[in-house]
């Protein structure tokens, strides 16, 4: 997988998918699955799509982040928000190790875009618990119960 996508992948992101596999996340966040058979959560299938996806995006005109200036910097998908359609990225920059890389948030129905510094697990726990510091997510407790914060739906089920 890591050889398909070009680049190694966080060891807390690749602990998520032993421990859970893909899946939604507190009814809030979906987490992308390496080789899942439906392409909508499958990382490497989102990986090539969103790549073109933004490409297109930014030829016809939206701003392209300038976290991306530095030659080499990528956007790789790693989930995406239930509903809302914002997706999360890790900021993959040369010379970063993958456990140091930055998640970024590109809002699901417009241009703008957050940067996080910590790792998606972090970022995940955050929104969960209702501490994020992310815009997108501030009025979770309006649209989760508590109780459903901790639900877990795989995308497969064995």
């Amino acid at each position: 997988m890591e050889r398909t996508l070009d680049v190694r992948l966080p060891a807390d992101y690749k602990q998520l998918v032993h421990t859970y596999g893909g899946g939604l996340f507190g009814d809030l966040i979906w987490l992308l699955e390496p080789g899942c058979p439906e392409p909508l959560y499958d990382l490497i299938a989102q990986t090539p799509d969103r790549e073109k996806i933004l490409a297109g995006l930014w030829a016809a005109g939206e701003e392209r982040p300038t976290e991306l200036d530095e030659d080499g910097a990528r956007l790789v998908p790693w989930g995406y928000a239930e509903g809302a359609g914002h997706f999360l990225y890790w900021l993959v920059r040369p010379g970063t190790a993958p456990d140091d890389w930055t998640v970024a948030l590109n809002e699901g129905r417009g241009p703008l875009w957050e940067f996080h510094p910590v790792s998606c697990s972090a970022f995940l726990l955050e929104v969960l618990a209702g501490t994020t510091p992310s815009y997108y997510f501030t009025d979770v407790d309006d649209i989760v119960t508590p109780e459903d914060r901790t639900r877990f739906v795989p995308t497969r089920r064995s």
